[in-house]
């Protein structure tokens, strides 16, 4: 690998002016779109002169550039804006909260998807030709095929209804050493099966399609001709050469994590970013949306930047510098 400092650097050049057009685009759809937050705010009937001094009080008379250039100087001075509802709340006093929320359950269902996802994949390339490979693709593409909202009423209906083993809804925290924690209540088993099982038939089939490639590889039929045992040639050459592409998805799907799940919070009653982000869009809550636009807008160009350095290192082969793949 060649040139990281360059590649960083460019990289990090490119980054302003990505969320300069991520910003700038989200903001005019919010403020041209329909809508008016104040209006919303205020009900039905609401009083055209309150309705007039609340939008004269947050900026919202003024040209579309100047909104949009006091918004983000107040960005780059911290200030992520103030909330329509609750009214008047700090942005990052609320969605911070929520966006850990979010990260705690979608993590623990993430390290179950590649968990599963990864050794299903590599003992159905190993299987190719029986009948184990299609059966065990066709299970965890059944639970891919049935969507989250089919899913959550099934197993709300046969854990909470019928066998009464876990509750129906809810999320409970614990203090642990100054940090809130709400994945080692029982509440979080539902919403992580419905999170999980349709995510682990993509992983497999990924790392089936990858795994299957490397076994046609001349060093893995190297390997064997050595007389190395076959748990060896899978372990050392086969599974990781095959990982490698998982890299990159690994990188993105973390930062998905800070999306979360609109439909998972919703029927599950869990207080996090995805269920709040689709109320503050309901309500026309310009900064909330931009503040969860422009996190998330960041995460992926520093996700981006760190699986390609990742992925450089793993693979000598690659050069970040510049000239493309080196073999």
């Amino acid at each position: 690998m060649q040139g990281i400092l360059p590649f960083v650097v460019r990289r990090l050049v490119w980054a302003p002016f990505v969320l300069l057009a991520v910003s700038l685009a989200t903001f005019a759809l919010g403020r041209f779109g329909p809508g008016d937050p104040v209006e919303i705010l205020q009900g039905q009937y609401h009083n055209p002169e309150v309705v007039e001094r609340i939008r004269h009080e947050r900026g919202l008379d003024d040209p579309f550039f100047i909104q949009y250039g006091n918004y983000m100087w107040d960005v780059l001075h911290g200030d992520l804006g103030t909330t329509f509802a609750p009214r008047g709340v700090p942005v990052e006093d609320i969605i911070f909260d929520k966006m850990w929320v979010t990260i705690q359950y979608n993590l623990v269902a993430l390290v179950i998807i590649f968990a599963i996802g990864i050794p299903a994949g590599i003992w159905a390339a190993l299987r190719q030709g029986s009948w184990q490979d299609p059966l065990t693709i066709s299970i965890f593409l059944f639970f891919r095929s049935v969507p989250v909202l089919v899913i959550i009423p099934i197993l709300q209906f046969i854990f909470a209804i019928k066998l009464g083993w876990l509750p129906s809804s809810g999320w409970e925290e614990r203090d642990i050493l100054g940090m809130k924690i709400g994945i080692l209540d029982k509440r979080i088993i539902m919403p992580i099966l419905a999170l999980s099982l349709p995510g682990i038939a993509a992983v497999a089939r990924l790392m089936r399609a990858q795994t299957l490639e490397v076994l046609d590889e001349d060093f893995v039929r190297t390997a064997r001709a050595k007389g190395l045992r076959e748990v060896v040639v899978i372990s050392r050459h086969v599974a990781r050469n095959a990982l490698l592409p998982m890299t990159t998805i690994v990188g993105f799907a973390l930062v998905g994590l800070l999306g979360g799940s609109l439909f998972v919070e919703t029927l599950f009653g869990i207080p996090g970013i995805g269920q709040f982000t689709w109320e503050a869009v309901g309500n026309r809550d310009y900064d909330v949306i931009m503040a969860v636009t422009l996190i998330t807008a960041s995460a992926f160009i520093v996700a981006n930047l760190i699986t390609d350095i990742t992925y450089g290192f793993i693979d000598p082969r690659v050069r970040l510098g510049g000239g493309g793949p080196r073999y």
